[in-house]
């Protein structure tokens, strides 16, 4: 093996798992724990700036409430280093190449208690913007450097290297930002299995080539069966090549991925690898996410007792000074404002959807010229549309509470969480039957589901929204339909953890 510090150095339906050999393993009440270890950017409630942190939350807890013994890997952000609970230095890690010396912590997640490693560098982590970019919405000019030390770190704890006496039986590496671990782990002999979930292909990791040794991999790294991607580097592409397996957020997403244009110019790669490909639903906090519980919210409410759903309606509209009509269908969007949520869809329809009586509420941040048109179409009808630009988690709850239906026209959607929190919250989901948006929602029972990718497709839908609400007894029904729906984590969990095991027991490591 090389050295480390070198150079070189929910239903089955909905499964569409490749036929994989069953693993042979009898249970026993004495075997040991199966050790995980989960590299992420960002975890909720540390980190967030979208779903991967929500995932990389409920997952991990999950895991071990079902008997694996799964631990994060974070980079020491200030929030991070703010929020954990109890850290303490567990080691020094030193001859990283282009690092030096780096300070490994160990605590605790502050809502699960999920075993949690952070990496203190503050050079790297401790800075005054998010995680990827800086107040300016610009990304970091080392973001490269940034996360490669990730992603070198989480192999490293995965190696006979590791100054642990904890090692992982299996890495699990999430979007681009880990993507170099498999990668560092091939190169060091595949000490473990490495998986590579995809929760977002849009964001590659693309860098200039010539990092790709300064970062510590061989030259020979840098090809089409490497870490090439159209004469630029990929951290992402690094993952899906050297992975032993990879998995994306939902069923349809991992079918959509293996042609163009879903694929992002990977889909050669991805359709090459297609029996090593699956796709897991995720599911959702039903904890953080339960109507009958949620404190952000002015009253509770539950499929058994309806009321206060109308009450958080009205607080809503108060609110955020919308006019209060009970009769009003009420639309609510929570979203980044980017072309990929069909954000410029719901903006061409929302004068129509006024002038049939609706109202709108827009709560997100994203593309500057997104940010001003939403004001704008909010400016042009008060009372009738609010828009508020930014994230705010309570408001955000109290959104999916107050509002009737619920927009996502995302032209592609790896899995989504909003419309199974709508479902749950009694809201009614509007959908493209795009990825997981598909896979979660019933078109006609639990929601609608538009196949054409327009404008016209989603006003389309909405008008059959409309024209349902029209009807209470009926539109109660479609209600209860999405709130007895269980997206719970468990289902899900089971899943990673049968697959955790046919990799770790086909490894022959």
């Amino acid at each position: 093996m090389r050295e480390w510090y070198s150079p070189h150095n929910r239903s089955d339906a909905n499964d569409n798992r490749p036929p994989m050999p069953r693993p042979r393993v009898r249970a026993t009440r004495h075997a040991p724990a199966m050790k995980v270890l989960f590299a992420t950017p960002e975890a909720r409630p540390l980190v967030k700036t979208g779903g991967l942190a929500d995932v990389s939350a409920a997952l991990p807890a999950a895991l071990c409430a079902i008997g694996l013994d799964c631990r994060l890997l974070l980079p020491g952000y200030s929030a991070v280093l703010a929020g954990a609970l109890d850290l303490q230095e567990r080691a020094w890690l030193y001859d990283l190449p282009g690092f030096g010396a780096v300070r490994l912590l160990q605590g605790r997640m502050p809502d699960s208690g999920v075993p949690l490693y952070v990496i203190d560098y503050p050079y790297h982590y401790q800075r005054e913007g998010g995680p990827y970019q800086d107040a300016h919405g610009r990304d970091y000019p080392d973001n490269a450097w940034r996360f490669a030390l990730l992603s070198r770190i989480a192999a490293l704890l995965s190696s006979p290297a590791s100054p642990l006496d904890w090692r992982p039986d299996l890495l699990h590496c999430n979007d681009w930002q880990t993507g170099l671990a498999p990668a560092y782990l091939h190169f060091a002999g595949r000490p473990v299995p490495a998986l590579m979930t995809v929760h977002n292909l849009a964001y590659q990791g693309i860098f200039p080539p010539d990092l790709v040794t300064a970062l510590g991999l061989p030259a020979e790294s840098f090809s089409i069966d490497g870490v090439e991607y159209y004469g630029n580097f990929s951290f992402l592409k690094a993952g899906l090549y050297y992975a032993d397996w990879i998995s994306t957020v939902s069923p349809s997403y991992a079918e959509e991925i293996q042609r163009a244009p879903l694929g992002m110019g990977l889909e050669g790669l991805l359709a090459g690898r297609r029996e090593r490909l699956t796709g897991i639903l995720n599911g959702i906090d039903t904890a953080d996410w339960n109507p009958s519980s949620d404190l952000h919210l002015p009253c509770s409410y539950s499929a058994r007792a309806l009321t206060g759903k109308r009450r958080c309606k009205l607080a809503l509209q108060q609110d955020l000074n919308l006019d209060p009509l009970p009769q009003a269908p009420l639309a609510g969007v929570i979203s980044r404002l980017t072309y990929q949520k069909g954000i410029d869809w719901i903006l061409a329809v929302a004068d129509r959807w006024v002038a049939a009586g609706g109202q709108l509420v827009i709560l997100g941040k994203g593309e500057a010229h997104l940010e001003a048109d939403c004001q704008a179409v909010a400016a042009r009808h008060p009372g009738r549309i609010a828009a508020i630009v930014g994230y705010d988690e309570g408001l955000s709850h109290r959104v999916e509470a107050g509002a009737d239906l619920f927009l996502m026209p995302s032209r592609f959607e790896p899995c989504g969480l909003n419309q199974m929190y709508s479902q749950r919250y009694g809201t009614v989901p509007v959908v493209h039957a795009v990825g997981g948006l598909k896979d979660t929602v019933e078109d006609g029972v639990t929601g609608f589901v538009f196949l054409e990718p327009s404008a016209e497709g989603l006003w389309q839908a909405m008008e059959r929204a409309l024209a349902l609400w029209g009807d209470p007894d009926s539109w109660r029904r479609m209600m209860l339909a999405g709130m007895h729906k269980d997206f719970s984590w468990e289902a899900s969990a089971q899943r990673y953890a049968w697959l955790y095991r046919m990799l770790v027991l086909t490894s022959g490591r």
